[in-house]
């Protein structure tokens, strides 16, 4: 997909700084930017107005699951609902409307919307008719389930805890309808299968989304079977021999936190099934190291509080031992492999920068771009390790503001040191790290602007609370879009191709429908994107 595209009456985000000019793309490919732009542009060429907008590169997202957001779209979706009340809702309007299936499935809800953020199997099985339910939270890191799926599961009060997970209970032990990580697939291993044609539908449903938003490339952060999901990889691969992967995509190979290093071979021949590919290699490998701060299973250098403020004796879960982590890091380094962490707490940043540098130690540096996810809470001792060890802080700045599950489920247990240390954005920076954006979407939006509203502000667009969370971490208007474009193409190896207006590289554009540089940072969010082009192709438009 290629072709010619004009676009006037911008102003152009370039690495020189903003330019008030037209730019040509021909041939997919940046060909001219400035005054001979109209003139080399051959007659017919299509021609986009900017109307004085902003034009950036493509974004792009280093951390995002379209599979998973496609899924919840397809099926029930609770992303936009309010609260509980209207969760409940919206579940009681799905099942009426679909009394024929077997299983209620769906996500997107919020802890917050619940007491303790613990939802019960009693309020789902009021609303969707006794019939199995299981609805995973926003963040994929829980699941709300009804009686009548703990019952098929076999649930019950004697039920072991897995060693990765927990199943939330009353105080005589009983199931309450909750299960958090590993616990979820005491469920989801039930689920009827997805089909193949369903799972090809979610990604077309959640690229049009992303295209929409003027993301034109990104990085799945999990590509394997997962989440009672068929092979993400075998869909990967049907959709780009069908021409139907429009994004340039990296494909993050999952790797399974129950099993070892007997999986490199496996992994190194999925990669293997991938190559060759023009908008598609599965060249990074995910590895899941914790869980997430307000169900305590992030790893955490300190045991996080209880309910009273006193020591709990839980300092969250490694899902990998760190030794077994260091030797996979090495491995996977060694054949070649990109190693995407997901690490929220600062035991696991450290446990996964101590892996980082003894593969560099053992197989000498290489230009691997190892990345690390999340990043909610970083010690202060290891902000310079990023730099100095290549490691690339993959940041989620949508995040780092106030809203009620930072508020009320993560701030009061994390201890007033360690939440200082949460989301530090700017200290990386100024550290020399190199920083690249993405979303987590589902598990929140992938609406660039919004996320580069909070990554300016530390306080997200529209919200009731406006005053910034630790505001000394906030990043500059040009480092953050710098970040979410070129700053992601990095880390998909990618900014050869794309992430920068110039001329040679890739007409991956979007065109937003104001200058948000000229305006206060605090209408950041207020912008939109109003057109899209990849290879100079407009995708998206509206």
């Amino acid at each position: 997909m290629t072709g010619d595209l004009l676009v006037a009456d911008g102003r152009l985000f370039t690495p020189t700084g903003l330019v008030e000019a037209p730019l040509l793309v021909q041939g997919g490919v940046i060909t001219a930017i400035g005054t001979d732009a109209r003139e080399r542009a051959t007659p017919g060429t299509p021609e986009l107005d900017a109307r004085g907008g902003l034009v950036v590169p493509g974004f792009q997202d280093s951390h995002v699951h379209p599979y998973h957001a496609g899924i919840d779209l397809l099926r029930l979706d609770l992303s936009e609902a309010r609260d509980a009340e209207d969760a409940l809702a919206r579940i009681a309007t799905y099942s009426a409307a679909n009394p024929d299936l077997e299983w209620v499935r769906g996500g997107g809800w919020s802890m917050e919307w619940f007491p303790g953020g613990v939802p019960t199997a009693a309020a789902l099985d009021a609303v969707t008719g006794g019939r199995p339910a299981y609805l995973s939270n926003r963040d994929g890191h829980g699941a709300w389930v009804s009686t009548a799926a703990l019952e098929r599961a076999g649930v019950t009060a004697t039920t072991p805890d897995p060693t990765d997970g927990r199943i939330e209970r009353d105080a005589a032990g009983n199931p309450v309808g909750m299960l958090q990580e590993g616990a979820m697939d005491l469920v989801s291993d039930l689920l009827p299968p997805t089909t193949e044609d369903e799972i090809d539908e979610a990604f077309r449903i959640a690229q049009r989304r992303l295209l929409a938003w003027g993301v034109t490339g990104w990085q799945d952060a999990m590509i394997g079977v997962v989440h009672g999901l068929p092979d993400l990889l075998a869909s990967s691969l049907r959709l780009a021999d069908r021409g139907e992967i429009v994004a340039h995509v990296v494909g993050a190979l999952w790797w399974e936190r129950d099993r070892g290093l007997e999986q490199v071979p496996e992994l190194i021949e999925r990669r293997a099934l991938a190559a060759g590919r023009e908008r598609f290699r599965a060249t990074s490998v995910k590895i899941m190291q914790d869980g997430v701060a307000e169900n305590f299973t992030a790893a955490m250098l300190r045991n996080y509080l209880d309910h009273d403020g006193h020591d709990s004796g839980n300092a969250g879960k490694s899902f990998v031992d760190p030794e077994l982590l260091t030797r996979a890091v090495t491995a996977l380094d060694a054949e070649g492999f990109q190693v995407h962490l997901h690490t929220l707490g600062d035991r696991a940043v450290r446990e996964a920068l101590d892996a980082i540098e003894t593969a560099r130690t053992l197989n000498g540096p290489r230009d691997a771009r190892h990345h690390l996810a999340h990043l909610q809470v970083v010690h202060p001792d290891d902000v310079p390790r990023f730099a100095a060890l290549g490691a690339v802080a993959n940041a989620q700045p949508l995040w780092a503001a106030h809203e009620p599950q930072m508020d009320e489920l993560t701030i009061p247990f994390l201890g007033p040191e360690a939440a200082r240390w949460q989301y530090p954005f700017g200290s990386l920076a100024r550290a020399g790290a190199r920083i690249a954006f993405g979303s987590d979407w589902s598990v929140t939006t992938a609406n660039p602007l919004e996320i580069l509203h909070v990554a300016v502000n530390r306080a997200a667009y529209g919200a009731e609370r406006q005053d910034p969370l630790y505001g000394e971490q906030g990043l500059s208007l040009g480092d953050a879009l710098t970040a979410a474009t070129a700053g992601s193409a990095y880390v998909n190896h990618d900014e050869q191709r794309a992430g920068r207006l110039v001329p040679g590289l890739a007409g991956d554009l979007a065109i937003l429908d104001r200058d948000i540089t000229a305006a206060p940072v605090n209408e950041i969010g207020a912008a939109r994107v109003v057109a899209t082009a990849v290879g100079g192709e407009v995708v998206a438009e509206g």
